[in-house]
């Protein structure tokens, strides 16, 4: 199946399911996941002692957008904490996904993170993309199987929150990812458990993908088409990946 020129509708008919990411691709819960990110990063940065031993070469310089597309966005929550704490020169103990919000670990951490998103959530709800909207129910009118594959542990909240809830075959999130012990993005994993349970071949089912990361992900699996959506992280960036087309809405795929 040949990739299509952004400008075009896509030929839907050629491909037996989509493969959404939803922040960023279906509703704009990235800017949230970003607000919370950089909250949590921002205050824990402010308060490293670099007197500590170990904490030395610790880079405590201000949290930017630039951090969060190349170290967190579209990655498993802990996994983004690691590469940006790395980045920084700054290791912390691992630690468990039990751990309480100001454990001073890794998940800890994570889990700060999660704790200020869910509360921005709560408090302002969330609608999809007027245009993510519009092609999820053309796809719907095709009978075309679809499914959510995030990293987030959020998603099912994000959905229902957003009015998108029993729209897709299958939800693969942070959860299921973890208890079916899938690697996360940009492994190609969860986008090929989603097609399989969407009845689908990789090399006919269609990533949709804002992430670098994830665009990776898509790229890896051999998928028939991997979109790229360009909510911040650069239609270059998204092309280097292994994007065969990027556009900056969804409605231009239909």
């Amino acid at each position: 199946m040949e990739p299509v020129n952004g400008s075009s509708p896509l030929a839907w008919r050629s491909y037996g399911a989509a493969l959404f990411d939803l922040d960023g691709v279906l509703t704009p819960t990235a800017q949230v996941h970003m607000a919370a990110w950089s909250e949590m990063f921002s205050g824990y940065l402010a308060g490293v002692d670099r007197s500590r031993p170990g904490f030395e070469d610790a880079d405590t310089s201000p949290y930017t957008d630039e951090d969060y597309y190349a170290h967190v966005d579209g990655k498993p929550r802990y996994e983004g904490v690691a590469d940006l704490l790395a980045s920084r020169h700054i290791a912390l103990p691992y630690g468990s996904p039990t751990d309480p919000p100001d454990a001073e670990t890794v998940c800890g951490l994570g889990n700060r993170k999660n704790a200020a998103f869910t509360t921005v959530l709560e408090r302002d709800g969330v609608r999809p993309y007027p245009g993510s909207l519009e092609l999820l129910d053309h796809l719907r009118e095709l009978g075309m199987p679809l499914a959510v594959v995030s990293s987030s542990a959020n998603a099912r909240a994000v959905l229902a929150a957003a009015g998108l809830t029993g729209r897709f075959v299958t939800v693969v999130d942070g959860a299921v990812a973890a208890a079916l012990e899938l690697p996360g993005k940009p492994e190609p994993d969860t986008f090929q458990h989603a097609a399989r349970e969407c009845g689908a071949a990789p090399s006919a089912a269609v990533v949709i993908e804002d992430a670098v990361s994830g665009v990776r992900a898509g790229a890896a699996g051999d998928f028939g088409l991997v979109v790229g959506v360009d909510r911040g992280a650069g239609a270059d960036a998204l092309r280097e990946a292994g994007a065969h087309i990027v556009v900056t809405d969804l409605a231009e795929l239909w």
